[in-house]
Formats: structure tokens, sequence, C-alpha cells
């Protein structure tokens, strides 16, 4: 148990953070939404019927609709483009024909070859692609369930979901959380270009000069 802390520490750490702060957000949302339900003389819900609730899954997928876009992005986009003296990006000089070598130790996609390895040298970006459409697609669900909640409260008719993709609110949802994910990743690609972080990958060596591209 030591040594698989010690080799996956980041990621063990990384996700019992997540847990924490979505058992953090699904509570505090329950109380808003039984806050609100008491205010229009509306039945609460319980944990459980809260965790399935347009209210829950739309804050939740939103706010992951973005990561995994931001991500996706960021990937496709380093793969052209570069800036130099950043730690997020490839040499400025990089010969964009230089291969690795492939050992017996390659990953099999890699050894076998053809189409298998095709899609295993974009298997990332696939993944973080798929998981955008997906949380898009959570977010319009659980988005016109919530409309549609709060229609029946104002004594209106529901909408389809179709429908809500359509509205300025989905859309205004979308747009806040995407280009607050854009300015994040583009700050640290050009902080990192002056400023360092003694230990982190993510930064070059402290004694690195600007100009030099690359942690």
């Amino acid at each position: 148990m030591r040594r698989f802390l010690r080799e996956n520490g980041l990621s063990v750490v990384l996700l019992g953070l997540f847990f924490v702060f979505l058992a953090g957000q699904s509570l505090a949302g329950l109380r808003v939404y039984n806050e609100d339900a008491a205010e229009h003389g509306v039945r609460p819900l319980g944990y459980a019927g809260y965790l399935v609730s347009g209210h829950f899954i739309e804050a939740v997928f939103e706010n992951w609709e973005s990561e995994f876009l931001q991500m996706a992005a960021f990937v496709l986009l380093t793969i052209a483009l570069k800036q130099k003296g950043s730690s997020e990006s490839k040499p400025v000089d990089e010969d964009p024909e230089h291969r690795s070598r492939v050992t017996r130790r390659s990953p099999w996609p890699v050894r076998r070859g053809g189409w298998v390895r095709r899609i295993y040298e974009n298997s990332l970006t696939i993944a973080l692609a798929l998981l955008f459409v997906l949380s898009f697609v959570l977010h319009a669900v659980g988005g016109a369930d919530e409309e549609n909640r709060e229609r029946a409260l104002r004594g209106e008719p529901p909408i389809g979901r179709l429908e809500y993709v359509g509205t300025s609110r989905f859309w205004f949802e979308s747009f806040q959380n995407w280009q607050s994910e854009f300015l994040a990743v583009g700050a640290l690609i050009v902080l990192s270009i002056f400023l360092r972080q003694k230990g982190s990958p993510q930064s070059k060596e402290v004694e690195a000069p600007h100009a030099e591209t690359g942690a």
C-alpha cells in the first residue's frame, strides 16, 4: 500500500479532493434547493432525490463540460502552436520529424501499428472530446429539467430539451464557464514564462532563462 500511494499519490489526492468537494456541493445544493422549495410551498427533496434532480445535474455537468473542452482544446492546440519561454509549450525549434523508437516495452497499439496505432496516437484527445460531449448532453438534460421545474412554479408550460439548448440561459451558463477555463490556461502559459515553482514539473527550472521553452 505504501508503494502504491508513493507511485500514485497525485491521482489519489486529486480524486479524493474531487469527491470531498462534490459531496460538499451536493449538500450545499440540497439546502439551496429545499430553501427555494419552502418559499414556494413545494415538498422538499431528500438527498437521494436531489442527486438525480435537474438542479444538481445541471450544476455539475456545466462545469465538467468546460473543463473537458478546455483540456481537449489545449491538447490539440499544443500540437501545432507554441509559446516561446513557456513550460507548457513544446520547444519552438523542436524537430517535427522526431519520433521515439518502438521497443518491446512500448504500448501494444504502438507495436501493432496500422489503424490501431492511429487511434492510440489520438486517444487522449478522443477521450477528452467524448467526455466533453457527454457532459454537454447531461448539462442540457439537467438544465432542461431545472428550467421546467422553475416554469412549473411560475405556472408556465414546459419546454423540450432540444428547445432548452437554444435558450440564452443554456449558452450563458456554457460561455461563462468556457471563458474562465481558457483564461486560466492562458494565464498559466504566460506566467510560466517568467515565474517559477521549485519542484513542480509545471515549471521550468528556477535557474532557466525566460526564453527557454519547456519544463
